[in-house]
């Protein structure tokens, strides 16, 4: 038996070692085909980064319950690897044990914890995935529709099994050394109870059977995976270490907030000096190669969880986009077509097998059964972000999709016709309705005070302390301009002194950005940038999500440094200072009013404001605040992001409603939100719901800054 254990154990370690070696070799040049980019700078915070989010499990624990699972099962497999040294020992020598800390009665409880730890969350972790397998009508729901099942199973009954050949290994030297309980705390009773039996010779060849087995079982996983380099539910194991380490953010932010500018080998296009760009240049993605190393290494990387899925507004309203699905068909398109990339001659090309070439000749994007990534699934992202916040592992799903928008609206000029108005209006008007410019100041007709504007009633904006950006929402859509008038009235009221550009402003370019046409937002981008050099902005204050994060965080690229704060974080500093005071109505009828706030993705997401309009409407008297379901991280999307808001819904149901559902399910007299862009999107469900009576008339769309307002008034 033993002569038998050693020979087979040692094969197939042999095989699987070498072969595990040369795919780590395959997956790294294929990784290597992408194009350059930046991602080593502040390296000891990417190690802090990276141990806190391995160690800790800060991101898997975002869904509690799993994420304790995944901890044990986790450091159950990598801190019991020395078990798998161990059973190479017991091959020649079933007493042998690890020099030194073989004894050690740390070592031993430990091993036996995470052993035992390790089990029971395997198993947790099975029935999880079993009772939630996609099945029926409902099947497309479960975060696991369109995973490979079949891996997955694989890989967790290899953990299964190595587990309990650890725990049988340790009954069995129990039993063979006769060794104290001491040692055994926790496996003594298999040793007594299940090999009490046995003979001297019979533990032994026992020890040399399990040792066998524990490591076929091991080297076959190894095999298994090294024949497969797009099984990402096993390499992730190995990929996600340096996905995370090359995170965007090295602070541990997610890829959110600012989307970053195209770059051509490694360095951003200069948009002022563009012909100067090589012909061949890729302005976007428009094939697999063009996409950056760490963009191969997210595709390598997914483990096919369904976390990102399962959060997705368009997949949950039936549109063809999972964010998982584009991963994992970007991962394959990948490995399937690098033989080609990386053959060295034409002639080498040539002799490559028909499925290879094939694969070369197939667009990135285009018709679902033709292209790799589906048109209509590219053009339902909304840019909310919910993948990149759900993702365990760090993958940047927003920018892998709009770089492949870019590509389509710049090179293939292949783009929704919807958004052919949204194009001509930003161009031509500077704004997306198309609207005059000379319109933009028409929100302040009628109110009580004078609203200042830049090179009118101020040279610059030194003379005052926020410049109010009032953005094209704010200015030209009805609904928007009560926010707009709202912010101004709250802000005269509490002595804040500001002042506005007038038609001197013009859309800061966030839907040409996200519909990925970066000409356009470049354009606008540069001339906004101007103003604020001429007009020496500093401190701005904004009602729009979306240009809150375009100012903050997307303008540095142009060398604009702002300060820019969304108007309930200003308006909540305003009360918490006293210089806003809400008051209780007087009308008794108005006390006890339910309120439910929807968080703008562009707002919490993006750029993590949470608290400031909760607290605000926490604070009004005589109201009642109700979260919904889903809130915060796990907010669902109003619709309008990624340039949705200019785009037409033609599959599924629409995003709006399912939020608006979701809003009127708490019973909420107001719907509160702190974007114009969530507020039309809110108000346009509403208006069906109440229209095939499934809501009361009486509910209201309005911002966190018109509930604030009606409360200052009452006093």
């Amino acid at each position: 038996m033993q002569i038998l254990a050693i020979v087979v154990s040692l094969a197939i370690a042999a095989v699987g070692v070498a072969l595990f070696g040369k795919t780590i070799g395959h997956i790294i040049s294929v990784i290597k085909l992408g194009q350059p980019v930046a991602r080593t700078d502040q390296p000891g915070q990417r190690t802090v980064t990276l141990a806190k989010e391995s160690l800790l499990h800060t991101r898997m624990l975002q869904w509690s319950h799993i994420g304790i699972l995944h901890w044990f099962v986790a450091f159950g497999f990598l801190g019991l690897f020395l078990s798998l040294v161990t059973a190479f020992g017991q091959l020649f020598d079933p007493h042998w044990v690890l020099p030194v800390i073989g004894h050690w009665f740390v070592f031993e409880w430990v091993s036996e914890f995470l052993s035992w730890t390790g089990l029971v969350a395997i198993i947790g972790l099975m029935a999880i995935r079993l009772r939630n397998l996609p099945r029926g009508e409902k099947g497309r729901y479960s975060r696991f529709f369109g995973s490979r099942a079949w891996q997955a199973y694989y890989v967790e009954y290899t953990i299964l099994g190595v587990l309990v050949c650890i725990l049988a290994l340790r009954g069995l030297e129990y039993q063979l050394t006769s060794a104290s309980k001491f040692h055994f705390p926790s496996t003594f009773f298999i040793g007594s109870g299940v090999f009490g039996g046995l003979s001297e010779h019979g533990l032994e060849n026992a020890i040399y059977l399990v040792a066998m087995v524990k490591i076929l079982i091991s080297f076959a996983w190894m095999i298994t995976i090294s024949l497969n380099a797009t099984m990402g539910v096993a390499w992730h194991r190995f990929t996600a270490w340096p996905n995370i380490w090359f995170k965007r953010e090295a602070d541990g932010g997610t890829a959110l907030g600012a989307l970053q500018p195209i770059m051509v080998k490694g360095e951003p296009i200069d948009f002022e000096n563009i012909e100067e760009l090589d012909e061949d240049a890729a302005l976007g993605v428009g094939k697999i190669e063009d996409f950056t190393w760490k963009g191969l290494l997210d595709f390598t990387t997914c483990t096919e969880c369904g976390r990102c899925q399962s959060q997705c507004p368009a997949w949950n309203t039936e549109k063809p986009l999972s964010p998982k699905l584009v991963m994992m068909n970007l991962r394959e398109h990948a490995f399937a077509k690098a033989p080609y990339l990386l053959a060295s001659s034409d002639e080498e090309r040539k002799s490559l097998p028909e499925l290879v070439l094939a694969e070369q000749e197939r667009p990135l994007v285009g018709p679902a059964d033709v292209a790799v990534i589906d048109e209509e699934a590219l053009w339902a992202c909304t840019s909310c972000g919910a993948c990149v916040q759900q993702c365990p592992v760090d993958i940047e799903h927003v920018d892998a999709i709009m770089d492949m928008r870019r590509y389509q609206v710049l090179i293939e000029s292949s783009f929704p016709s919807e958004l052919n108005g949204l194009f001509k209006g930003l161009e031509n008007k500077g704004n997306p309705w198309n609207m005059s410019p000379s319109g933009r100041m028409d929100w302040a007709k009628g109110l009580p005070f004078e609203v200042k504007t830049v090179g009118t009633d101020v040279e610059t904006l030194a003379e005052v302390e926020y410049l109010f950006w009032v953005g094209c929402a704010g200015a030209y859509e009805d609904r928007a301009k009560k926010t707009t008038q709202a912010v101004a009235e709250l802000l005269n009221i509490a002595g804040v002194s500001f002042a506005v550009l007038g038609d001197g402003e013009t859309c800061t370019g966030d839907p040409a950005r996200r519909a990925g046409n970066e000409f356009v937002f470049q354009q606008l981008a540069m001339q906004n940038a101007e103003v604020f050099k001429e007009t020496g902005a500093k401190k701005v204050v904004s009602t729009c999500a979306h240009c809150f994060n375009t100012l903050k965080n997307e303008y540095s690229q142009l060398g604009v440094e702002l300060d820019v704060i969304h108007h309930t974080q200003l308006l909540n500093r305003l009360v918490r200072e006293g210089r806003l005071t809400p008051v209780a109505p007087a009308d008794s009828s108005l006390n006890g009013q339910k309120i439910t706030y929807h968080d703008p993705c562009y707002l919490g997401r993006h750029n993590q404001v949470y608290d400031a309009p909760r607290e605000l409407l926490e604070i009004i008297p005589g109201a009642e605040f109700a979260e919904m379901p889903r809130n915060r991280t796990k907010s669902f999307c109003c619709g309008a992001g990624g340039a949705q808001m200019w785009m037409e819904e033609k599959t599924g149901s629409r995003i709006n409603l399912n939020r608006t559902t979701e809003a009127v399910e708490t019973g909420a007299d107001k719907i509160a939100t702190g974007c114009p862009f969530c507020r039309v999107m809110l108000s346009d469900g509403l208006t069906a719901k109440q229209a095939d009576g499934s809501a009361r008339e009486s509910i209201e769309i309005q911002d966190v800054a018109q509930l604030l307002l009606a409360s200052v008034k009452r006093g």
